[in-house]
């Protein structure tokens, strides 16, 4: 065909860049696709070589990760004080969400959590006692991960907060949470009024003693079951749990009824469940850390074990990597905000609770929730499309946890960092929002893509531990 020939019929554009182009050639009257492509991740070619040269060893090393990873058996099988069962875990240490960080660094609802944490602990009276106190040498922090444990949001845990135990079953591992507040003002996003206090406490000296007799009755609860029921109903076990709440609920009320001695108190305990549709939260957390912890240490493996966020930074953690972090800049969501509140009051991205994406749920398995997407007006087809781009950067599917609309495809599972830059595509997450300042709380709840950053020193940090 002639150049000529070419420029007297209708032309036909593939657009690859800016959308908007897209959209100014549909205008003039052309027809027009738009290509969603990006350029690769700029690594340095000697990364890759590397990278390359142990394709076979990185493959072999991922496998075994999965293997590991799809055969978890995540059970609740009690509860106890964090002081007594979380590994490390001492009077003066607060443990955070996310990758490590010092006071002085800390956003607004993580500080706000900590004030609230702290006179919770009777360690001060005053949000100014606490504040002092808190960038003070005599308070230590760590991140949850570092000690078996997840918090969402702030994910502080402190000495007193009783904290539920999962197990994992097939390799033993065990992961620890604590009790889920329900929404709006609570210490998770960074709330310490007296309400929030006094609900913390009630948690405590209430619901946790019903709660630790009613699964001592019960003797444990199959987590892993409860999820893949609950993405068959709506869930995707992130941002929306009335499913695996619900699920959870037939499972322990019969044992609280019989184990009971007030009648008052357990009636208070399961109003409270059955009014908290976060409640599954907390558990779905620690049974995707149970999950994919015993996938650690495994040499060679680019398979993401955590995606954690403190507010601050955004950090992710490899199977072969040991306890490395890596980080970047934590992004602000999109998101549908609380009336009265704006982006503008948004704190950058917060909290362990995207261990559910590492485990191939929340954003992951958005497909099997798609009324999640609502949250920055998006559609169906949209959490279809967003569930279909995580299949390219995961290293398999999911043998249990199916998403009905995709004829119960499994979820997308194992993230691997070298698909991740390969495509320029990080993972999706759906979230909460928080205010930027302590003490008001949650203002909003969104979606966002994780920043590449963290992913690019990842694959570094591989090629340098490659044997």
């Amino acid at each position: 065909m002639s150049i000529n020939n070419i420029f007297n019929k209708n032309l036909k554009i593939i657009n690859t860049g800016i959308e908007s182009f897209k959209e100014n050639a549909e205008q003039a009257g052309a027809v027009s696709i738009q290509v969603d492509w990006k350029p690769p991740v700029d690594i340095d070619d000697e990364v890759w070589e590397k990278i390359n040269l142990k394709e076979k060893e990185i493959n072999r090393a991922n496998q075994n990760a999965l293997n590991i990873i799809l055969s978890g058996k995540p059970c609740l099988i009690g509860m106890d004080i964090a002081e007594n069962i979380i590994p490390g875990m001492k009077k003066n240490l607060i443990l955070h969400s996310g990758p490590p960080i010092e006071w002085e660094r800390m956003s607004g609802p993580t500080k706000g959590a900590v004030i609230g944490a702290l006179i919770y602990e009777g360690m001060a009276k005053t949000p100014e006692e606490a504040e002092k106190l808190a960038a003070s040498d005599e308070i230590e922090y760590a991140p949850c991960h570092e000690h078996d444990t997840v918090g969402p949001m702030a994910g502080i845990v402190s000495a007193s907060m009783p904290v539920f135990i999962v197990k994992n079953e097939e390799y033993g591992n065990l992961a620890f949470c604590t009790q889920n507040e329900g929404l709006g003002k609570v210490l998770r996003y960074g709330a310490y009024s007296n309400e929030v206090i006094n609900r913390l406490k009630w948690m405590e000296q209430t619901m946790y003693p019903i709660l630790k007799k009613a699964i001592e009755n019960l003797g444990k609860i199959d987590l892993k079951n409860i999820i893949a029921q609950a993405l068959h109903m709506g869930d995707e076990v992130h941002n929306r749990n009335r499913a695996g709440t619900s699920l959870f609920y037939r499972a322990i009320a019969p044992a609280i009824i019989k184990t009971s001695e007030n009648r008052i108190e357990m009636a208070e305990v399961l109003d409270f469940i059955n009014g908290n549709d976060h409640f599954f939260l907390n558990l779905s957390m620690p049974a995707a850390k149970a999950t994919l912890d015993a996938a650690k240490n495994i040499p060679n493996s680019s398979i993401v074990l955590a995606l954690a966020r403190n507010g601050t930074d955004f950090g992710i953690r490899l199977a072969g990597t040991g306890n490395q972090w890596f980080t970047g800049k934590a992004p602000i969501p999109d998101a549908l905000f609380f009336p009265g509140f704006t982006k503008d009051d948004a704190n950058p991205d917060i909290g362990d609770s995207a261990i559910t994406e590492t485990a191939g749920l929340g954003g992951f398995a958005i497909a099997a929730s798609p009324a999640i997407v609502q949250f920055v007006g998006g559609t169906a087809k949209d959490a279809v499309n967003y569930t279909l781009a995580m299949y390219e950067i995961s290293f398999a599917e999911n043998n249990i946890y199916q998403i009905p609309y995709l004829n119960f495809r499994g979820t997308p599972t194992g993230i691997d960092v070298r698909k991740v830059i390969a495509n320029n595509l990080t993972p999706f997450i759906d979230t909460g929002v928080a205010h930027k300042k302590p003490g008001v709380g949650q203002v909003g709840a969104g979606v966002l893509s994780a920043p590449i950053e963290p992913f690019k020193k990842a694959i570094i940090g591989l090629s340098k531990e490659l044997i």
